[in-house]
């Protein structure tokens, strides 16, 4: 890789290396949102599970991804990115290896409901891997100046988030030629490959391979800065935690990236398998095919997303961008054929796709003191809206039979109506203009 500053002040890397081994590292990590997703349809058959236990273990991998997200994220201001995300990843290999090791022994005489609570051990340990976006997002904010963030936030979650999309098209055709135990094997292999190549050839950023040598921090922020990064940690993990709670529009972008992505477009990767072969009759390959194609297509339209936010402003494309959301979801609350319901999904997932660029293009503008702090409360508080989502979809098959699966979307509409409302008042107050109290703000 172009590593166009190795040997200069002793530090290596450039900002596109930092990119790619962040979203690599993030890539396969992520793919454990859909952990049991992927193959909804096989567990809930095996296990016979009413809709909101089936939800919630679904959603088992989210509870661990939001938990972990919030220290971690934060941790990347006070120890850089590769420490932090190669704990995750190694957290995640032992998630999935439990599973494995458990299909290898039960599956499928002896694989029922009395493994329910080792299945949701397995999803919470693989759900680790769901909170590298916090850390990547962090290492990925320091390595680019301020006015590339949009681009760089858009293609670290674009790209990062196709991985997913591939886990749920991919794993029900290697179920069909290998079985369920042999396709979560070759899952378990490609994280510990991942893994293995990030550990080699990730490095953090500038500045913090220079604390590392000895530097102090005014000394390591300005000669980072000669290189070409701008934007800095503003104390450890704890104070970068404290400082961005204290900022009030923290938690207003908490609330917009639950709806776009945290709670809404990781909830409906994990729904949409089962949803389209519960509701429209599929098997489970065309169901997972269409869940990935809804998936990659909301992650791969983050990256123009974040460059659209960069030139026309975060907060204006949140506002178009939530209002798309809200239509989409209308569409598949009253679809009830295929095209209908199709075409309703891809609009709901460029609405989500441009709506979380938006949101991680404010983060530094509206919390430049602590960014690694602002984004693991963003994204952990935010990710752990699928425990409250992946359930309620659930219970509206519960209430509504059938037809709950399409009416479960009403939800979006009404969350989606508000976000835009949301957005319309952060263009109108702006962003903070002062740090807390006692702090000052390091640019």
């Amino acid at each position: 890789m172009d590593d166009p500053v190795v040997g200069t002040h002793g530090v290596t890397g450039s900002p596109r290396r930092g990119l790619f081994m962040a979203t690599f590292g993030f890539f396969a990590g992520l793919t454990t949102i859909v952990f049991y997703g992927a193959a909804g349809p096989i567990f809930e058959e095996h296990l016979a599970l009413t809709g909101v236990l089936h939800g919630l273990l679904l959603g088992s991998p989210h509870l661990s991804k939001a938990v972990l997200r919030i220290p971690f994220g934060a941790w990347v201001d006070e120890a850089g990115g590769k420490k932090p995300m190669l704990i995750l990843l190694a957290v995640t290999i032992v998630g999935i290896a439990g599973l494995v090791v458990t299909l290898f022994v039960t599956y499928p005489e002896n694989f029922g409901m009395h493994l329910y609570p080792l299945l949701v051990l397995f999803g919470l340990l693989a759900g680790a891997g769901g909170a590298t976006f916090s850390v990547g997002i962090s290492q990925t904010s320091y390595w680019y100046p301020s006015d590339r963030q949009g681009f760089a936030m858009g293609a670290f979650a674009g790209a990062g988030n196709i991985g997913p999309g591939m886990v749920v098209y991919v794993l029900p055709v290697l179920i069909g030629f290998w079985g369920l135990t042999m396709a979560y094997s070759l899952w378990f292999a490609f994280v510990v490959v991942v893994t293995a190549v990030y550990a080699v050839y990730a490095v953090d950023p500038y500045y913090f391979q220079l604390i590392r040598q000895g530097k102090d921090e005014s000394e390591a922020a300005q000669t980072a800065d000669e290189l070409g990064q701008d934007i800095f940690p503003s104390g450890n993990a704890w104070e970068s935690l404290r400082v961005s709670a204290s900022i009030r529009r923290t938690w207003v972008l908490v609330f917009l990236y639950t709806v776009s992505f945290g709670g809404g477009f990781t909830s409906l990767s994990a729904w949409f398998p089962t949803y389209w072969d519960l509701f429209h009759g599929f098997d489970l390959s065309i169901a997972g095919l269409l869940a990935g194609i809804f998936i990659v297509y909301g992650s791969l339209i983050r990256i123009p997303g974040g460059s659209i936010s960069d030139r026309f402003g975060g907060e204006n494309v949140a506002i178009v961008s939530f209002s798309i959301m809200a239509v989409g979801a209308a569409v598949m609350t009253v679809a009830s054929g295929f095209w209908p319901a199709f075409i309703g999904m891809i609009i709901l997932g460029t609405g989500m796709g441009i709506a979380n660029a938006a949101v991680f293009e404010l983060v530094p503008k509206f919390v430049p003191e602590a960014v690694g702090g602002a984004s693991g409360w963003i994204s952990g508080i935010g990710g752990g809206g699928t425990l409250v989502i992946l359930p309620a979809l659930g219970y509206y098959t519960d209430i509504f039979g059938q037809i709950g699966y399409a009416r479960g979307f009403s939800l979006f509409v009404i969350l989606s109506v508000l976000c835009a409302a949301v957005a319309v008042a952060l263009k109108i107050y702006g962003p903070e203009t002062e740090a807390p109290a006692d702090e000052t703000p390091v640019h």
